[in-house]
């Protein structure tokens, strides 16, 4: 093995970064080379790459988004454009392929590992939706995003006496809205997995300010409603002022926390390691903080649920 090659593809996550400068220097150790593959599957459709050295991964550990760049790319969803990769791969030389991505990066990680290509995906999202690894690189950041932008306003919440509908990003999965529901003390958490009974919110809302609750915080996961239409009903049953505040791509940005920097490193690290192991075909995760790795098909098919114990905590810890 003497080139490898790595991409950032779909939403950026905080932590890529520090992924990226872990696989860099990791095959560094090992005498490799490594082509950063600009603007994820589009780019090395284009063939638009730059040779990574210890310099270029330099003072990045600590800043967000990820500088190779990532896109979306529908020609990868075609057999033509996977076969197309696979050439461009075969032109370029590369030994292996280390994705980091959510689902649809995994996939097309998995579609070229189908056409012989050495591929190791790591999971890059901030929505932690991937059931094989117990976080994904960037949750972490995002939830306390959200804690900061809930503190302040709570704040007005509590000067107003209104209640804030705040959305946030999931649209599939809840653990955003979750996580960051618990740690911000709200009082409603309103996730895709779950119904929800619109009346009895507002009951608990008008019980609230009844016993002299001064703000009433409800966090709402983009897949679980429609955030006009519920702040709307909200609002007219309960006949409080409410206000909507959508978080949306605040998300996605920031410094990564100490958490995603460590997380993107050891996975990063351990990417590398595996190319370099033989291994070829995985997506590498985190269980009960140790790395594991599990075949891509398998890492696709592990269905993400919600943490139903979790769940029943932020319910029981909102009266």
């Amino acid at each position: 093995m003497k080139t490898i090659g790595v991409l950032t593809s779909g939403g950026d996550a905080p932590g890529m970064n520090a992924a990226i400068r872990a696989v860099v220097r990791t095959a560094m150790h090992h005498n490799l080379e490594v082509y950063g593959i600009h603007r994820g599957y589009r780019g090395l459709l284009e063939k638009d790459y730059e040779v990574l050295n210890s310099r270029s991964v330099s003072d990045i550990l600590q800043r967000g988004g990820t500088f190779i760049k990532s896109a979306r790319c529908p020609e990868f969803n075609t057999e033509e454009g996977v076969k197309k990769g696979k050439k461009i791969i075969m032109d370029l030389a590369l030994d292996g392929l280390i994705v980091i991505g959510g689902d649809g990066t995994i996939r097309g990680g998995l579609e070229l590992a189908n056409e012989g290509v050495n591929v190791i995906a790591l999971p890059g999202s901030i929505d932690n939706d991937m059931g094989y690894t117990d976080f994904t690189i960037g949750f972490d950041t995002a939830i306390t995003t959200v804690m900061h932008a809930v503190s302040n306003l709570r704040d007005t919440s509590s000067s107003h006496g209104r209640v804030f509908v705040v959305q946030v990003m999931g649209r599939d999965c809840g653990d955003i809205a979750l996580h960051a529901g618990i740690i911000c003390g709200a009082e409603e958490v309103i996730v895709p997995e779950v119904p929800f009974n619109i009346e009895e919110i507002t009951s608990n809302i008008r019980r609230a300010m009844a016993r002299g609750k001064s703000h009433y915080i409800i966090l709402l996961a983009e897949g679980a409603a429609d955030p006009f239409l519920f702040t709307e009903k909200i609002q007219e049953l309960s006949g409080i002022n409410t206000r909507l505040n959508i978080i949306g791509y605040l998300q996605r940005g920031g410094s990564p926390s100490s958490f995603d920097r460590m997380l993107a490193t050891r996975l990063g690290f351990h990417a590398v390691e595996l190319l370099v192991q033989g291994e070829q075909g995985v997506a590498v995760g985190i269980r009960g903080n140790k790395v594991i790795h599990k075949n891509l098909q398998q890492a696709i098919e592990a269905r993400d649920s919600l943490d139903k114990d979790l769940y029943q905590m932020a319910k029981i810890l909102a009266v």
